[in-house]
């Protein structure tokens, strides 16, 4: 049985997400890792924010590269 770490509440969608295990996404432009139970507080993205609630229009603050330049990788 997995152990939940948090849960993410979308109030747009209507939708509750559980997050089983906190996922690593890494820029291919400059190499910042965008860490799920961390998330990006100075832009929006609290911790625990799931990749797939990052809005597209994100762009990663080292280097300014968007969503779509991230790759999921395991640290």
């Amino acid at each position: 049985m997995a152990t939940i770490q948090s849960i993410v509440v979308t109030p747009s969608a209507n939708t509750v997400t559980a997050v089983t295990e906190s996922q690593t996404w890494m820029c291919l432009i400059c190499g910042w890792i965008y860490d799920e139970s961390v998330g990006d507080p100075e832009h929006g993205l609290l911790p625990g924010t799931p990749w797939s609630a990052v809005p597209m229009n994100w762009t990663c603050p080292e280097c300014g590269a968007r969503k779509e330049d991230f790759e999921m990788v395991r640290i």
